[in-house]
């Protein structure tokens, strides 16, 4: 594994990746807290997607004449996740139909993550250089550090409705998870 500063976004996005289908993979078999599994896999989709929109995509779509499709789909895919991850949060681990309702979530969410591993991302092995990659990395992480932490499907997919609406947004979800965490913490 390469380090963090040397780290090329393809590198950084398959390892969230893996990160999230880990997170699938414990939630299915009920070792840890579903709640605090859920709240990290909530957390992870929803800044991991936003920042794909506002950097990853929009690159994407630069980097060869008739990659727009290939976005378009992605970012559809990524619509339908939100939804359904919002649907998913409303739910909460404690409904009776939380598992099923989940476990198809997973499915269309790996689904998702293997044409962005398979298509989007070796676009962009090919058609950029090793720097320009590990500088597109840093342009992700930067982009998550001000990303919404829970899914707003309403809100937009686009890069520009990242950048209007995400900040207003992570502030109040992090003011929210600071909260929520504090009443974990103090028992309430």
């Amino acid at each position: 594994m390469t380090t963090e500063q040397h780290q090329d976004v393809v590198e950084l996005l398959t390892a969230q990746h893996e990160q999230i289908k880990d997170l699938f993979a414990q939630l299915k078999s009920g070792n840890g807290d579903k709640q605090q599994l859920f709240t990290e896999l909530v957390r992870l989709l929803a800044v991991h997607e936003s920042a794909e929109e506002e950097v990853v995509h929009p690159v994407a779509a630069r980097a060869q004449f008739g990659a727009d499709h290939l976005v378009a789909e992605r970012l559809e895919e990524e619509n339908k996740a939100k939804q359904a991850l919002a649907e998913l949060y409303s739910l909460g681990v404690d409904h009776p139909d939380f598992d099923t309702e989940l476990a198809e979530f997973a499915e269309a969410v790996t689904e998702h993550a293997t044409h962005e591993e398979n298509e989007e991302f070796s676009l962009l092995r090919r058609q950029y250089s090793a720097t320009q990659l590990e500088h597109m990395a840093g342009s992700v992480r930067a982009a998550e550090a001000i990303a919404p932490t829970r899914p707003h499907p309403h809100a937009g997919e686009s890069r520009l409705a990242n950048l209007l609406t995400g900040p207003p947004l992570a502030l109040f979800d992090r003011a929210r998870d600071a909260v929520r965490e504090w009443h974990r913490k103090d028992g309430r």
